[in-house]
């Protein structure tokens, strides 16, 4: 097999592997923006409850300092998944986009080539 076709083959499967890990990704990356927005918005009601209502006892303090630490520790690490989670999203979406002009100029390749 000449090295010409071989390098047009490897070229696609290594796009074929590229478009459906970018599927994956794109997946996770939605569910990711959901769980993370949800747990962002569960933990900041946690935090803003007490100072909103003027309820400061269940059955713990909720302005104890450490639990306000800790709570705010989670709502960084809720944004910080949310970070991730969206730059995952646009990352995919990108390669989506450079994989459809890849798809395209290979179209007029071999458009060209079959005449």
């Amino acid at each position: 097999m000449p090295p010409g076709i071989q390098a047009m083959e490897l070229n696609e499967l290594f796009l074929q592997r590229l478009e459906e890990g970018t599927g994956r990704l794109r997946f996770l990356s939605v569910v990711t923006l959901i769980v993370s927005v949800l747990l962002l918005a569960s933990y900041a009601s946690q935090v803003i409850l007490p100072f909103a209502t003027g309820q400061t006892t269940v059955t713990v303090n909720l302005l104890d300092p450490g639990l306000l630490v800790f709570e705010g520790l989670l709502i960084l690490l809720t944004v910080a998944w949310l970070y991730v989670g969206g730059l995952n999203l646009l990352w995919a979406r990108r390669i989506g986009g450079r994989i459809k002009k890849v798809r395209a100029e290979e179209d007029k390749m071999l458009k060209r080539i079959e005449g």
